[in-house]
């Protein structure tokens, strides 16, 4: 498979990983000349009409997820039968690396990690996707110790198509979600129970469930409970003790969202930040209570009105037009604006300002907690903005820097991401006309590279990245090929000279060149021979140029010969000689 060219851009280097479902390879972007990560599906799905479909709709959603901790997808493809994802190629390990090097990671460190995570799970399930195969070969770990999650796409069209292949089960099972391993509804909470184990694994260096057969994993996921980690190792805080418990909790409604899962792993790394002391009580640790049975709780209908249920008011229309109604509610919307006031305001009573933060440009989930620390309250509105990454702060009002009372309502601006649109079709285009359309449509042109094309003439676009098609976001920058026109082909000219001219006609044609002027000269020479050429005969030349002929004119010489005195003739006898010929006569 290695320096295999795929769709004539994609150059396979080296097989770089792989997994149950496919191969992953380091591969080079000949079209952009970057770096990239190939994963081609195992020959067993080829034939899968029903995976596959779901597998290049996936990849397709997923390619539209722009997150800093998510691998981004750049195509999706198929080549004699190999179907195949283009993907941000990202040196280094993976986070399983990490844990079979470490043995296990540091409390604050392994927070870190699962914030990355959850935050990116908080921005693929509010654009409708769930990955469904969280584990640590599928996190890689940045440089800088941030993490990106990868293989969005391909674990969803597995569940979606059917749970099993040669009577196995797909996917991995030590970190199967209770109703995964059922093989019931998946839902976004079996993400962040999935993230649960990789966290319980990060912390403790081993895995919550053991066993000899998947089928035996699979059953203990459902039925038994873990070791708390702090069972395993006791210098664990309570706090990281109650968030892994509630995330791999066996009800899925009894599970974080991953935004409040970002929130809550937020909260425990400021009070480890702020020297928590792991032998204190933590009030925001997960307690188990028992279910409240619908029927132990009357309706509240029913408590308030159970001893009147025979009573009806006598004129109920004449009470909401009586004046003491009236005038409750009037006094009932006033107290409302000056409630609405204090809210925005702050306390009226109190003396106690504080100086705004300036939040702009932080993520959501940092800012609040700043402002908060701060004692002000936060209002958060989200809309689309190209220009700043998912999930950071736009704007914020007051302003960084104002001086408030405390409890003053904050309004931050989170932006979305840019506005999904489809990539239009340029190919074809001049290069204006292309850069115009781009530009109504609110994307940039990034880098333009041009390319010989034997199919479209110069300065129109004959590529784009993304392609036609794709969904991409507003404002986002594209890469376009722009043509070149044909590859000019040199090749030596022959040489004609002393040719026919007609000889020298087929000779220039059969080397790919033509007869351009045509000269005739006065020469010694055949007349309708060539005497001189231009280009010179050797010289490497443009194939299809056309070569300058000077040929020998017809009749010139003979009127030269003739113009010349015959030997004998009355004008020769009466020129007297020269002394030297008079000398040569004697």
């Amino acid at each position: 498979m290695n320096q295999r060219v795929l769709d004539n851009r994609y150059e396979l280097q080296e097989l770089i990983g792989g997994g149950g479902m496919a191969d992953v390879y380091k591969a080079k972007d000949l079209l952009l000349d970057r770096p990239v990560a190939v994963k081609i599906l195992h020959e067993q799905f080829k034939r899968d009409t029903e995976f596959i479909e779901k597998f290049h709709r996936e990849a397709q959603a997923a390619a539209k997820l722009s997150h800093p901790n998510i691998v981004n997808i750049y195509d999706v493809g198929v080549m004699e039968e190999d179907h195949y994802i283009v993907m941000e190629y990202v040196p280094g390990s993976t986070l399983k690396d990490l844990i079979k090097e470490q043995g296990h990671l540091q409390p604050a460190a392994a927070l870190r990690v699962a914030r990355d995570i959850a935050s990116a799970l908080a921005h693929a399930h509010a654009n409708n996707l769930v990955h469904c195969d969280i584990k640590p070969h599928n996190i890689l770990m940045m440089p800088d110790g941030s993490a990106k999650v990868a293989d969005f796409g391909i674990a969803r069209a597995v569940t979606e198509s059917t749970m099993t292949y040669t009577g196995n089960v797909v996917g991995s099972v030590h970190y199967f979600s209770p109703e995964q391993a059922k093989g019931t509804m998946i839902t976004p909470r079996s993400d962040v129970y999935a993230l649960g184990v990789v966290l319980y694994e990060m912390l403790t260096g081993q895995l919550p469930f053991n066993g000899e057969t998947p089928v035996s994993i699979a059953m203990k996921h459902l039925q038994e409970q873990p070791l708390s980690v702090r069972q395993l190792d006791s210098s664990i805080p309570p706090v990281v003790e109650a968030i892994v418990s509630r995330m791999m909790s066996k009800d899925p409604n009894m599970r974080p969202s991953s935004r409040e899962l970002v929130q809550d792993i937020s909260q425990a790394m400021q009070m480890l930040g702020g020297g928590f002391a792991p032998a204190v009580s933590d009030p925001y640790a997960t307690q188990v209570l028992p279910r409240v049975q619908e029927s132990a709780v009357a309706p509240r209908s029913e408590r308030y009105t159970a001893n009147y249920d025979d009573e009806e008011p006598e004129n109920e229309k004449a009470v909401f037009k009586s004046k003491k109604f009236i005038v409750g509610l009037t006094m009932v919307l006033i107290m409302g604006f000056f409630v609405g006031a204090f809210l925005s305001f702050g306390k009226f009573w109190s003396n106690s300002e504080v100086e705004v933060p300036d939040v702009t440009g932080k993520q959501m989930t940092l800012a609040k907690q700043i402002l908060e620390d701060k004692r002000l309250r936060v209002k958060v509105d989200e809309e689309f903005d190209a220009e700043v990454p998912a999930g950071m702060v736009i704007s914020q009002n007051p302003e960084g820097g104002a001086k408030v009372k405390e409890e003053r309502l904050v309004t931050i601006k989170v932006s979305k991401g840019g506005e999904n649109i489809e990539m239009p079709d340029v190919r074809g285009l001049k290069r204006a006309d292309a850069i115009a359309k781009l530009e109504k449509m609110g994307l940039k042109v990034g880098r333009v590279t041009e390319r010989n094309s034997d199919d479209e003439e110069a300065g129109v676009i004959i590529a784009s990245d993304p392609r036609a098609g794709t969904k991409v976001t507003k404002g986002l920058s594209i890469d376009l090929v722009v043509s070149k026109g044909k590859k000019e082909k040199k090749a030596a000219v022959p040489d004609v000279t002393g040719l026919p001219i007609e000889s020298a006609r087929k000779a220039l044609g059969n080397a790919g060149f033509k007869v351009g002027g045509v000269e005739k000269k006065a020469s010694k020479q055949a007349a309708g021979t060539v005497i001189s050429q231009s280009p010179s005969g050797g010289v490497d030349a443009v194939a299809g140029e056309s070569v300058h002929l000077v040929v020998a004119e017809a009749g010139k010489e003979t009127e030269e010969k003739n113009s010349k005195p015959a030997a004998g003739s009355s004008k020769e006898t009466t020129t007297a000689p020269k002394p030297n010929e008079s000398s040569k006569s004697r």
